[in-house]
Order: C-alpha cells, then structure tokens, then sequence
C-alpha cells in the first residue's frame, strides 16, 4: 500500500450555528492547516497516489480566503470539514483539519477501500 500526506494552510472564515450560546456563533476566522491522507494500492501511470497539487487545488479553490458558511452545505465546523475533505477525493481516508494550535478534528474514513 502506498501511502501520501498532504499538509495546507488556508485562511477561511466561518460561524457555527449551535444549541448553546458561544463567542463561535460571531463570524470569526483561522488559517487553517488541514492535512489529507490518501492511500492506494497501485500507483496511478504517473506513477503517483494523487497529486499533490491537486490535493491542494481541492481544498483552495473551494476554502481558501472564503466565507465557508456561504460555501459549504452544512454547519462548518472542523469535524464536518474533515469529513467534506474525505468524502471529496476517492483516495482520500483521513483529513486532519486544525482551527487553531490547540483545536484539531480528524475524520477517519474506517470503510474506505484500498
């Protein structure tokens, strides 16, 4: 099995809708590291997993210096993009995705097939 990690820095903002009152609720943002996991079993005919700068084009074009509340479907929150990165790219297994030094959503995608 081969195995590619990717590690991107984006500036994006965003506001979480939640069932409690928090600072969060307020249009904030981070830079973003968000690191992607991809896997394959045989080499693609580059001679690659995914390319790397794909990877990353996934990731900035739809994130990079955005609103993500205005481009995600659903309530962004670091676990939930995770979830977005892995379900976006088929080689893709796991995504770290880190808000700030401190807060870090992983989503491992346990089913994923080689």
């Amino acid at each position: 099995m081969y195995y590619v990690k990717k590690t991107i820095e984006i500036s994006a903002s965003h506001q979480l809708k939640l069932d409690y009152e928090s600072k969060c609720e307020n249009l904030h943002g981070h830079n973003w590291i968000i690191s992607v996991y991809c896997r394959a079993r045989e080499l693609d005919h580059n001679g690659m997993v995914y390319d790397f700068s794909k990877l990353k084009k996934v990731v900035t074009d739809r994130l990079d210096h955005k609103n993500l509340n205005e481009v995600l479907p659903f309530n962004p929150t670091a676990e939930n993009i995770a979830r977005w990165i892995v379900d976006s790219i088929p080689e893709c297994y796991r995504a770290d995705v880190q808000e700030s030094r401190n807060n870090l959503a992983t989503y491992i995608d346990d089913d994923a097939q080689d």
